[in-house]
Parts: C-alpha cells; structure tokens; sequence
C-alpha cells in the first residue's frame, strides 16, 4: 500500500520545527530530581541533564518537559515554589540551565517548563511578607486570607478539605504573637494558594513567562491550570454542598465549583495568549486541567494555553470497548475546537503503565488498592503488564496529536510500590494514612546502568530507594538489543517522525471485536489486539510490532504498524 500524502516526511519536519511544532510532537517529560545526578549527591540536576541530550536524541524525541527545577523545600516534590525565576541550587544555578538550553537546541529538541501558578510555597517572599504585614494589608492580598469562624476565630473559614488531606485552611500566629488569621491551601499547608484577583500576582505572573521565554524556553505546562480563580463569596458552602468534584470525563460540565474550573480563569490565560505570542515563533503551552471533556477546550483555544492533557486513556483499563470510545471522542472534540489532541499514559502522578496493566482486574481503578496493600513486586504479572503497556504506546504513536512520554517508560520501568514509609516524601502519604500512600512509585530515579550503587543514576544511593530488580531495566541493558522497549521507543518515534500528519484516522471493521484497526490518509495502518488469542492481519508491510508475530498472526496484547 503506498505510503504517498498530501503530508510527506519533509512536511511534518517543516511542521515540528515551525511554529505550530507542537502539535503533533513527541514530549518528553524529566523529572530533574531523578532522571540523572552529575555531582554525586543522590539527587538529579540540571548538569545530568545536559548530559544525557545525546540519550534523549537518540530517542527521537521533539521536546523536553521539565518539572519544576526552582528553588523548593520540596514539600511538595518542587511543587512548592520558592522563587519562579530561579534554578534550585541543589540543582544547580541560571547558567547551568542555559547551558541545557543550548545542548537541547543543538540536538534539535524543543523545551518546555512547568509554571505552578494556584500556589508558591511558604517560603515564597510574597508569602513571608504576607505574615509579616498586618491584616488587610496589600502583602496578604497576594494570597487568600481570612477571619476564622467561631467565638474568637479559632474554627476554619469553611470546612473545605485540602487535596493531600486534612484541612484546606491553616491558621498563621500574626506578627504581635496572637492566633490570627487563616490561608487558603488546596494542597500542602506549604502551598498557599495565590489570590488571582491582585492585579500585581497577575503581572508578576506575566514577567516570570516573558523571564523564561527570553531564556529560550519554547513552551509550558500549566500546573493546575483549572484552580486559579475561586468564589469565596460568604457564606460559603460546607463540604457536604459543594458540587460533586470528578475528574476527566466525570467533571462537572457548568463551571460551578467554588475553586475548580472557575469560567473567569480563562481571562487570565487570554493575558498570557498575549505574552505568548509577543515571541516569533509563539510559545506555546498545555494546561493539565482535570475537567469534564466538554470544558477541555476552552484551555485549548487559540486564544487560551492552546493545547490542553486529555487524561482519558489514561484512566481507562486496557480495553478495546474503551479504548475505542475515548479516542473517538477526542477526536472529535479535536476537529470541533481545532486544538490537537494530547494523548498520555503515565507521569509524575500516577503509577506507570506497565505496571497498572498488570494487576489483577486490569487498570488503573486498582492501582491504589495494590499500593496500600503493600504494593508488593509479586501481585504484578510483569509480563503482561509490559506487553500491554508497549501495545498501548504503539498504538498511542500513531494517533494524530501529540504524545507525551514520561520518563523511564521508555524503558517499561515498572511502579515501585513498596517503598518502605521511613524513605517516602510525598506529602499525600503522611497527610492520608491508611488512604494515600502517594507518587514515590514512578518518581524513583531511573537506571542507567546494570551495576553500582544507584545503577548509574549517581555515585551516592539515589534520594529514593531503587529496588535491585532495576538492573535489568536499565539503559545499558537494552541499548542495541533487539526487541527491548528501549529499541521498540527508539524505532516507534523514527517511524513516527516520517508517518505522522495532522490528518485524521479512519476506523476499519475487524472480524474481531476485540481489535481496534485504523488506518490514516496516507495508508498507515495500526492494529492493536486486545484479546486472548492471534488475529490475522491485513495486507501491505508489518514495519514494527510491539511482540513479535505468531505465524504471522497478530498475538494478544499487541500492536502493529502496515504500510
């Protein structure tokens, strides 16, 4: 079948270094603190990084993104920010960062950072200054302050809970030395929520954008891009009458949560549309909004962010039915709003997807059970998860949008899930005991060699342990062997590169209706089998399989690619 369309090879490389590169790209996600450790103190940096560009262009990825890097006293994994225009200096410093700059743009590689705009951290100097200042004072109206309830203030402003748990109000001890006031905290009680109503957080905002813009940074993903305006008009509701939250496709459709999806955000992001495109090329931005499908693109409009995660498959089982619902709609939704698709199975959130395939009962509904059951290596079928995952990227790569990778799946690097509680840090683990064990899992830094005393990530243990079981995913036990998933990414994303456009997919009958088969404009096939049993495939040239074939049969868990 031949391959010739209206968008040839050199069309697409045109697209991806022009300036809507974005939209069909192969993203990256780093997680500085353990993706590569260059001084030997156990925790990655911006040094590690540039020294891995050669191993990120030999992936064949377009972009890089960066999770927060910025001095932190990572309460939050460095979502707790404690100065927006600066590099952590555990990490290393401004320099070091336009030295990484510079090696991606040389290698051809995008960059895109991640700006945190719901909340600083309490060390931010905002936020000091704020508890330095009297009440009412125009150092508290940055952030969100209240009078407590009660006979003498002594109860929260409302009885809203905090995401990580417990309470979403902490109350601070005013400069006299008397219980005072209390700030709102969505997250950690070291994240206090900015007030997005100040015009002076608004235009801070819009330089820390233009700071990195001017630095070379090309893009950026909106942390919590759904939370910056709230309706705190009093009375305001207990928890009991708030809105049912959802996320993803279960999310409210009328914007009537107090402090999610408020319609007013999308003001804020039109002034930062303005700043983007102050730049030639325009920069460009995703926003991780976890609302209902038919909110999504308002944050991807044009004149918005441009680009917003659809986590749908994300938290769908490995299902053909499911599958085939969710990107069927977000197609749709695509051609509706013009903005592309964004298609993800794992990043610093979540548990990764070779291991979410493998647990008993399928899917990432079960994730959490496992993990506080123990999270113990043996209630995974390893293979089954890994051959699912590769299945599920193959079939993700072929899709029209964007794809965004997180690190180490590259490598199908399974969730450590039994991370003893003397060594985890994230916040949801100690504020949710019993409830949360948190995001440790898939934050463990990755392996890049088969020995040592962190295979290769540092010459010091890692900031987070790494099971022995790491060795045989690491980098050197896969780069040039034949059939590693290193080698499947290495080739899926070449492939990519010279088949993708930003033409639809067309869906083909299968005999079987197990299987999901497409096929784009220009001939390029995928075929995922989700069943049990091989499948026969059509006519024309199998160019890569996520397993090997059987008799020339398609087996269970498996994708492939005909031209």
């Amino acid at each position: 079948m031949s391959t010739k369309t209206s968008t040839t090879h050199n069309d697409i490389n045109e697209v991806l270094s022009g300036a809507n590169w974005w939209r069909q790209a192969a993203v990256y996600q780093i997680y500085p603190r353990s993706f590569s450790d260059s001084n030997g103190d156990g925790l990655g940096d911006i040094a590690g990084i540039t020294a891995k560009v050669p191993y990120l262009k030999s992936l064949g990825i377009d972009a890089v993104w960066l999770s927060p890097f910025y001095p932190s006293a990572l309460a939050d994994g460095g979502y707790d920010v404690d100065d927006y225009r600066d590099v952590d200096p555990r990490l290393g410093s401004l320099a070091d960062f336009d030295k990484m700059t510079a090696a991606l743009r040389a290698a051809g590689i995008k960059l895109i950072v991640d700006i945190v705009p719901n909340h600083s951290s309490d060390r931010h100097e905002w936020f000091k200054e704020a508890l330095a200042s009297p009440k009412g004072s125009a150092a508290r109206d940055r952030y969100i302050f209240r009078d407590g309830l009660g006979e003498n203030g002594e109860l929260p402003p409302s009885d809203w809970d905090s995401k990580f748990g417990g309470p979403a109000w902490e109350r601070i001890t005013e400069p006299d030395g008397t219980p005072g006031q209390w700030y709102l905290h969505l997250f950690a009680k070291e994240q206090p929520d900015f007030n997005w109503g100040n015009p002076e957080v608004r235009e801070d905002f819009l330089k820390t954008l233009r700071f990195w813009s001017d630095r070379g940074v090309d893009g950026f993903r909106i942390d919590v891009a759904h939370a910056l305006i709230k309706d705190l008009s009093e009375p305001m509701p207990s928890k009991a009458e708030l809105p049912v939250e959802g996320t993803g496709i279960d999310g409210l459709v009328d914007g009537s949560h107090p402090f999610w999806d408020r319609d007013d955000v999308h003001e804020i992001y039109a002034e930062w549309r303005k700043v983007f495109n102050e730049y030639a090329p325009p920069r460009t931005a995703v926003a991780e909004a976890w609302v209902h499908a038919v909110r999504r693109g308002r944050y991807a409009s044009p004149e918005g962010l441009g680009q917003a995660f659809n986590f749908d498959l994300l938290q769908a089982d490995f299902d053909a039915g499911q599958f085939h619902s969710i990107i069927t709609k977000n197609l749709a939704e695509a051609a509706a709003t013009g903005a592309p698709s964004t298609w993800v199975f794992s990043n610093h959130d979540v548990i990764r997807h070779a291991t979410r395939y493998g647990l008993p009962s399928d899917g990432g509904r079960h994730g959490q059970e496992w993990l506080l059951d123990g999270g113990s290596p043996s209630a995974v079928d390893v293979e089954v998860g890994l051959r699912r995952a590769r299945a599920a990227s193959l079939l993700m790569f072929a899709l029209p949008g964007s794809a965004y990778l997180y690190q180490g799946e590259e490598l199908g690097l399974q969730e450590v899930g039994d991370i003893p509680a003397s060594d985890r840090q994230d916040p949801s683990f100690f504020r949710n005991p019993g409830v949360d064990i948190g995001r440790d899992g898939c934050r463990v830094p990755l392996p890049w060699t088969t020995e040592g005393l962190a295979f290769g990530f540092s010459d010091a243990a890692a900031h987070l342990p790494q099971p022995e079981w790491f060795s045989r995913y690491a980098v050197e036990a896969q780069d040039g062997t034949p059939g590693s998933t290193l080698e499947l990414y290495r080739e899926a994303l070449r492939l990519r590169r010279s088949l993708q456009t930003e033409e639809q997919l067309k869906w083909l009958n299968h005999t079987d209706d197990s299987v999901l088969h497409f096929i784009r404009p220009n001939g390029w096939q995928s075929v995922t089998n989700f069943g049990t049993e091989p499948v026969d495939l059509p006519a024309g040239t199998v160019v890569i399989s996520s397993s090997p074939l059987t008799d020339g049969k398609l087996p269970a868990d498996t994708t492939a690619w005909i031209i």
